[in-house]
């Protein structure tokens, strides 16, 4: 039974925002990341290997594994295709919307304002993506936004560190973020450093206690 988009929020306090160069980083990377606590991991379509690199670490237990930078239904089609389990947005569209809401797949678009939040409610959608959080205007912006639809929650993402993620979590608005902090640090030759990415994962999923 598809996971319903609020209980992939809720798995963890953040959702790491990937972008793998390489699919031979793929399971390391997930696997130092769920071992870590965090559970859903969003990769995002701006790497030619990406779609190989969602079918790599659904491979790992415990991992949800989405897709994010989704734009179109074509990417949809492709991204379901691979097998993500989740479909994060940078914004919305009707025509994506749509899409997505047929596909029944749980779905996190991008909102940046009033009006788009309205064009997801009209889709029958409650919850969304903050984005770019920071350069949106951050806490402000997104308390003043977020007043009057009681029954919108949203990740923020763009911008948040280790150090503003608490800040972010404690609105009540906000089930979760978004980042890519953990996941930094590489060894030689760019090789991801899982030692260092489970230690950050780990001091990541423990913002939400």
């Amino acid at each position: 039974m598809t996971a319903s988009i609020d209980t992939i929020m809720t798995l963890a306090p953040v959702i790491p925002v990937l972008v793998v160069k390489d699919v031979a980083h793929a399971l390391p990377v997930a696997r130092a990341l769920v071992e870590g606590g965090l559970f859903a991991l969003e990769v995002t379509l701006r790497t030619p290997c990406a779609l190989d690199v969602i079918r790599e670490m659904k491979q790992v237990p415990g991992a949800v594994v989405g897709a994010g930078t989704v734009l179109n239904p074509r990417d949809l089609d492709a991204a379901l295709e691979a097998g993500a389990e989740f479909i994060v947005s940078p914004g919305l569209t009707p025509a994506l919307g749509a899409a997505a809401i047929a596909s029944g797949v749980p779905f996190l678009p991008g909102t940046a304002n009033a009006g788009d939040i309205m064009l997801g409610l009209d889709l029958g959608l409650t919850h969304f993506k903050f984005f770019p959080a920071e350069a949106s205007g951050g806490m402000a912006a997104l308390k003043a936004i977020a007043a009057p639809f009681g029954m919108a929650r949203f990740c923020p993402t763009g911008g948040i560190t280790a150090a503003s993620a608490p800040a972010w979590l404690a609105m009540e608005a906000v089930l979760c973020v978004g980042g890519s902090w953990m996941v930094g640090p590489t060894v030689s030759g760019g090789a991801p450093n899982a030692h260092a990415i489970e230690a950050a994962a780990r001091t990541a999923a423990a913002l939400g206690g």
